[in-house]
């Protein structure tokens, strides 16, 4: 039942337009998408895969059918109104993010774009869309990752975004695509580890500028809110019964402790990898706008979820299973945060 809602949903927005914003609350979104990849070789990047030749046979067909997956998924975790911010990961390039928001109904809704290169081997990067109406950037950077073992290794950038959320006041937000667990979770923690500490320092800085900063850190992070990357060297505290200004709290958490929901699924187990970690000064419902502990959701709607014959339940619906194409979205759920406004 809940599918034909969801068509439904698409149906009457595309067709009718939307209800104006709901000046009490917002939406900030983060998903990995799994491969967002374009149909044209760049030379500089390893994105043979994805080719009309390559091992997946990567169509024009298949890739806008990908676009108009992600964009059903963005039109349905706002309901009637679209998130004000979506950050994305797994992109190759501005172009596919072009694509997505030009030449697909989400063009209505005229999201912006912010996105940097990142020397990231594969291609693989990270964005943001943003709808001017609700939030209007001051200043961007990607801040690069610069392995000190091992210059010649190289990953994904981190975006940081400054900007003013709905003429109230300001909001940093930075989009993380940490290092995968490729050959291990012990083998490559030292990599996660650091770039921990380099998003550490950089959120040290906006503190000691302004205690009272608001800061949002999400992210798909290869790594569980318990890991040391995250619990100690970021130091998100799950820790909600005394709220500090300064410190950096990881709404994320709810769902690792419970064990019955995640963004992802690995050997039949979910987990918790794409998380929302916010500075203590959200968390007070005192201030312009706020966040709580119930405005943390994954989105699970039936629609993305696909039975998993291997183990038990259900999993994401992604786009390959291995090398055959499922037509699906992606191999991590969406999650979001409401921003609540007081007036």
């Amino acid at each position: 039942m809940k599918k034909y809602f969801t068509s439904l949903i698409f149906i009457l927005i595309t067709t009718f337009g939307y209800s104006q914003q709901n000046d009490a609350s917002y939406k900030v979104m983060f998903y990995n998408v799994e491969n967002l990849f374009d149909t044209y070789n760049d030379s500089s990047i390893n994105d043979e895969e994805f080719l009309p030749e390559g091992d997946r046979f990567w169509s024009n067909h298949k890739y806008y059918s990908k676009l108009t997956n992600i964009y059903k998924v963005i039109i349905a975790v706002g309901g009637w109104e679209p998130p004000a911010i979506v950050g994305l990961c797994e992109i190759e390039n501005r172009k596919v993010l072009n694509d997505l928001v030009n030449n697909t109904p989400l063009v209505k809704f005229e999201y912006q774009i912010i996105h940097k290169e990142s020397p990231d081997r594969r291609g693989i990067d990270v964005g943001l869309l943003y709808r001017e109406e609700l939030f209007q950037p001051i200043s961007y950077e990607a801040i690069p990752i610069n392995f000190p073992d091992s210059p010649e290794s190289k990953t994904r950038d981190i975006l940081y975004v400054k900007g003013i959320v709905k003429k109230t006041d300001t909001l940093n937000i930075f989009i993380n695509h940490w290092p995968s667990r490729w050959g291990g979770q012990l083998e490559s923690e030292d990599r996660r580890i650091f770039v921990a500490s380099v998003l550490k320092s950089k959120v040290d800085s906006i503190f000691n500028s302004n205690p009272e900063s608001n800061i949002i850190i999400t992210g798909d992070f290869n790594d569980y809110p318990n890991n040391k990357s995250i619990n100690e060297v970021l130091n998100a505290s799950q820790d909600f019964n005394q709220i500090d200004s300064i410190q950096l709290y990881n709404l994320s958490s709810y769902f690792y402790k419970s064990k019955n929901i995640g963004s992802h699924k690995y050997q039949g187990e979910w987990g918790v990898l794409d998380q929302f970690i916010v500075s203590g000064n959200l968390l007070s419902q005192e201030h312009k706008f706020y966040t709580t502990l119930n405005d943390i959701h994954i989105f699970n709607a039936d629609f993305l979820l696909e039975p998993d014959e291997g183990y038990y339940g259900y999993m994401p619906k992604r786009t390959f299973i291995g090398y055959k194409y499922n037509g699906g979205f992606s191999d991590h759920l969406p999650t979001y945060l409401i921003l609540n406004f007081n007036r």
